[in-house]
């Protein structure tokens, strides 16, 4: 899990809340990369310790029990790149709230309380969905960031 003050006082990438080293040498399109050959199984908890440090079952919301069994069981422990993809996505919207929020709690909160602009629903909710559902919570984000409100 990444320490609560270090994500208070320094910008968090995706790639950190994964707990996936950037690759070296490599162009933008790294992270992009890492998941198209499959995270490894251990991204899906270090991303739940984080995003969702007091609740064990969050990971269950991106994998399912049974699912995540056979990946850690399976020769390569990689996640498939629909599954790091899906990870990506949360790991991104957690990132840029971080960014405006700079306190976890804050963003957890955000995440988990259901938003008049979202159709009541949760952010986080909306963001494991799909992804241009993640896209409209980072547009909600960027609006609060910017003077619109969220």
């Amino acid at each position: 899990m990444i320490q609560e003050q270090q994500m208070a006082s320094q910008p968090v990438t995706i790639e950190t809340l994964l707990g996936v080293a950037p690759r070296k040498g490599d162009t933008r399109l790294g992270l992009s990369y890492s998941i198209l050959e499959g995270l490894p199984v251990g991204a899906l908890d270090h991303l739940a310790d984080t995003v969702a440090p007091n609740d064990s079952r969050f990971k269950f919301r991106l994998i399912s029990k049974a699912t995540l069994d056979r990946r850690k069981k399976s020769a390569s422990k990689r996640l498939t790149s629909e599954e790091g993809d899906k990870l990506a996505r949360i790991a991104k919207v957690f990132s840029f709230a971080l960014d405006i929020y700079k306190d976890p709690a804050k963003v957890r909160d955000f995440l988990g309380r259901a938003h008049p602009m979202l159709d009541n629903k949760p952010p986080l909710d909306v963001a494991l969905a799909t992804g241009p559902g993640a896209d409209v919570v980072i547009n909600l984000l960027g609006r609060a960031a910017y003077g619109g409100g969220a």
